[in-house]
């Protein structure tokens, strides 16, 4: 299989934009992550895919516990941030310390987690995460698909899930192309 064409393929689905945190030695620590999905309602349990190579992958399974911060629509230069060195990951990021993790203010929503089990697949490893506590804030929340950020918008007469829109940040091949 050609490798390059899954990854464009992949590329096609529209995800969730969120900075997932732990706290470990009085420092924090967090990485972006588009690959998060909720799983069950009762009990309420979401899934986070690490890259096996990461180090936050490590904090997790040390301290059990992990904060998902969903990005908003104007947090764009925070994920890119958190998917850029580790030694520049907070800098310039406004957050507090909330249930042990850190929290990233201004986010879409915020869940706290604690482990509940994981899986091998691959090159990265699925986290299942318990959540007990999680807050929503006032702003929408950030997309990526197809290599670029954007939001969600209801389109004009539907009834359904809101369709993709490119944010400024995004490219000619916006996320409704």
């Amino acid at each position: 299989m050609d490798l390059s064409l899954f990854k464009d393929a992949m590329a096609r689905v529209t995800g969730p934009v969120a900075v997932v945190t732990s706290y470990e030695d009085d420092a924090p620590h967090g990485t972006t992550v588009s690959s998060l999905a909720s799983l069950s309602l009762e009990p309420a349990l979401i899934s986070v895919a690490f890259d096996n190579a990461s180090s936050l992958l490590d904090i997790v399974r040390r301290t059990q516990a992990f904060g998902v911060n969903i990005l908003s629509v104007d947090q764009a230069d925070c994920a890119a941030r958190f998917a850029g060195p580790r030694e520049h990951r907070f800098t310039g990021t406004s957050w507090e310390l909330h249930g042990g993790l850190p929290r990233v203010l201004g986010s879409s929503a915020w869940l706290e987690c604690e482990i509940a089990d994981e899986f091998a697949g691959g090159d990265h490893t699925l986290i299942l995460g318990n959540v007990r506590h999680c807050s929503i804030g006032q702003a929408a929340p950030l997309a990526y698909s197809q290599r670029t950020y954007g939001s969600l918008v209801k389109l004009a007469g539907t009834t359904g899930a809101p369709t993709a829109r490119p944010t400024s940040r995004s490219t000619p091949s916006a996320l409704n192309a």
